[in-house]
């Protein structure tokens, strides 16, 4: 069953003077068509203005499109009566934790959002436990937020998200300002999400090494959708990759450039293991 889907999607920024005279349309979004099903791990790639994180704010309704239409669990985001309801359902995680941590102390940071969304006292305290487990960080919810690293105070803004209940949550480049241990924490927090509690995920990133786990991948250039599919399709274009401005996870950079100097290795090979097995596989084949 979709969870989210958009047809035709289209978003245009308007650029105005002083006056309030028209002075520059961006189209930042064109033509965008998603098909998500419940329970997939999806991420969307591209370089920085190619559309995505503007593609992001539309799925839980923090823009609406100037053209097209985008359903959340089957509501139109464009109906004004849906907006409080897709927000429940899909939750957002942004760039830099900080504009998302307002508590003094962790667990009334993560207990904040039930508590708008009017949920009794006792349930409020379960969904923190629950929700701070979940990614990690239960043994520091007598802590302030001031007090952690960057990875840390991403898992919390995440836990935020998990004890409003949500069936989808939105990472718009989360791990962007996380050092490279951050950058794991917090990926391996979302696949156990994905995995274990069966959370949709939608992870907007540049980061290649963050997506060879996604079901699906969209890359985005110039505001449009130009390619789709599984990780190891995508990663098997290394080539189209580059002319968009993006690299691909290292050890598929090394398998390509192996693979040109000769050696008969598959193209997308996304892990070390892979590659081990391949140059193994290759060297029994030589005896």
């Amino acid at each position: 069953m979709n969870i989210i889907k958009a047809i035709d999607l289209a978003f245009e920024y308007i650029r105005r003077d002083e006056e309030g005279n028209v002075e520059g349309i961006l189209r930042a979004v064109d033509g965008v068509n998603l098909d998500i099903e419940a329970g997939d791990f999806v991420a969307i790639l591209g370089h920085n203005g190619s559309g995505k994180s503007t593609l992001a704010k539309h799925l839980n309704a923090l823009l609406h499109p100037t053209e097209g239409t985008v359903w959340v669990d089957g509501k139109d985001t464009g109906e004004a009566s849906n907006v409080w309801n897709i927000r429940q359902t899909a939750g957002m995680v942004f760039q830099n934790p900080d504009n998302q941590i307002i508590g003094q102390v962790v667990e009334e940071d993560v207990g904040f959002g039930p508590e708008n969304l009017g949920v009794p006292t006792k349930e409020i305290w379960a969904r923190v436990e629950e929700s701070l487990k979940a990614v990690g960080m239960y043994k520091y919810r007598k802590r302030s937020p001031n007090k952690l690293s960057g990875g840390q105070k991403q898992r919390v803004s995440i836990a935020g998200v998990i004890a409003m209940h949500p069936r989808c949550i939105i990472l718009d480049e989360p791990t962007a300002m996380l050092d490279p241990d951050g950058r794991k924490e917090v990926i391996r927090a979302v696949r156990a999400l994905n995995q274990v509690e069966g959370i949709t995920v939608i992870l907007i990133t540049h980061y290649m090494e963050e997506v060879i786990h996604a079901d699906k991948v969209y890359v985005m250039d110039n505001g449009k959708v130009v390619m789709q599919g599984n990780p190891r399709t995508i990663f098997s274009q290394v080539e189209e990759l580059r002319r968009l401005r993006l690299d691909v996870p290292q050890v598929t950079e090394l398998a390509y450039e192996l693979q040109k100097s000769g050696l008969p290795l598959p193209s997308g090979i996304l892990t070390m293991d892979e590659l081990v097995e391949e140059l193994k596989r290759i060297k029994k084949a030589e005896r």
